[in-house]
């Protein structure tokens, strides 16, 4: 196993994590960008978007924006947040295990950068 987020969910790996339930994990960022930066993963692994099938991981994905929004209120993102997901090397995508990251409790911009 290469993947280091299936790493961090077969708990090889250290995590600070914030929830976790069968089908997902959410922990903080290792270099957060943000007062309030975490991911959200599923412990399936799915590498890209791509790799979807909305036959089988439909549920699967709405259950980890419902996470998202639930953990962003809990960690005092009420007046906002940003949520992002990468696909692939252009488009910012370092760990191939799907994730999201939420950010909150400061201002953000766009475009990010």
């Amino acid at each position: 196993m290469d993947c280091l987020f299936c790493k961090i969910v077969a708990g090889e790996i250290p995590a600070r994590k914030i929830y976790e339930d069968d089908q997902v994990l959410a922990f903080h960022d290792i270099a957060p960008q943000a007062p309030a930066h975490f991911l959200v993963i599923p412990k399936k692994h799915i590498a890209t978007l791509h790799d979807l099938s909305e036959e089988d991981d439909k549920p699967l994905v709405g259950h980890i924006l419902f996470v998202a929004q639930r953990l962003a209120e809990e960690l005092g993102c009420q007046a906002g947040f940003r949520v992002v997901m990468n696909c692939n090397e252009l488009g910012g995508q370092t760990v191939h295990h799907i994730h999201l990251h939420v950010l909150g409790q400061r201002q953000m911009h766009w475009p990010p950068g």
